[in-house]
């Protein structure tokens, strides 16, 4: 089974899709759009993509593609993010002039990058496995790249500087993506793991109490909601998209009820996935 993931080969994307799926093969692609079109169109099975940091947030793009392609969650795992400073060999942490990494990494490990290597120029690259590959190519020990063990391991480069992210709760939520849009199915009579909802809906008008409204449906069920993100409504602007993490099958009471009266108070309303609460992937795998 082929399984797409954003990235390089040492991609922390490659690490959780082989913890997701063991006996997988991993498809790197070169963009997040490379991902969803890949899924979508039937060359890969399942994809495995980053949709929120704990220390630096979400990855915004990811969900307006969830928005945008036939896709739906059908897992999730949350992965220990170790961020490395490394270089060709003969380097040294005080001759590095630039290090390259994925914005989201160089976020990551600003603290570390402003008081341990204050010399070098912070510079994006499109990926954290991508930056260690140009820099073992580039054979230049004035550059540096912030990547996984794995990649250091996989580009021949030297570590010299090991778990420099700001925060020892680093992790990163992957989500586990099937094509087709969600199709709803019977709850699970006796469920393995808490159980999971994701959906995105746009207000009718913004007046006051609009988003309130949309909210009290779950409260007034006493449905847990773990998540709420707004991102722009495309060509109307002012206007946003609301994604909504809560507890619960999708198929199952209240969740069920509180989606039909959701309906009622929305333009557009979307179920993106009802599935179990991920692992922690460095401590166990699971199947998705």
């Amino acid at each position: 089974m082929l399984v797409a993931f954003q990235g390089e080969t040492g991609a922390f994307s490659e690490e959780a899709v082989e913890s997701l799926f063991p006996d997988a093969t991993p498809a790197p692609q070169p963009s997040f759009d490379d991902v969803f079109e890949a899924l979508q169109n039937g060359r890969v099975a399942r994809a495995v993509i980053p949709i929120e940091n704990s220390l630096f947030g979400s990855v915004h793009i990811n969900y307006d593609l969830l928005q945008a392609h036939a896709v739906h969650i059908v897992g999730e795992g949350i992965l220990r993010i170790r961020h490395h400073l490394m270089a060709p060999a003969g380097a040294t942490v005080e001759g590095l002039e630039r290090v390259y990494s994925h914005p989201q990494a160089l976020g990551q490990c600003r603290t570390f990058l402003r008081e341990d290597v204050p010399q070098a120029e912070a510079t994006s690259a499109y990926d954290t496995a991508g930056a260690a590959k140009m820099v073992a190519a580039e054979g230049d020990p004035r550059l540096g790249a912030i990547a996984s063990a794995r990649a250091a391991t996989t580009y021949g480069l030297t570590v010299l500087a090991a778990s420099i992210e700001g925060n020892p709760r680093n992790e990163t939520r992957f989500l586990v993506l099937a094509p087709g849009a969600y199709a709803a199915v019977a709850p699970s009579p006796v469920p393995e793991a808490r159980a999971k909802t994701s959906l995105v809906y746009a207000l009718r008008a913004n007046v006051p109490g609009a988003l309130f409204k949309t909210l009290a449906v779950f409260a007034l069920r006493e449905i847990d909601l773990l998540k709420v993100e707004s991102r722009p409504l495309v060509g109307h602007p002012g206007r946003y998209l609301f994604y909504l993490d809560v507890v619960g099958e999708a198929t199952a009471e209240p969740v069920a009820r509180a989606l039909g009266h959701l309906h009622e108070l929305t333009s557009s309303l979307r179920v993106l996935g009802s599935y179990p609460e991920g692992a922690r992937l460095d401590a166990s795998a699971t199947d998705a």
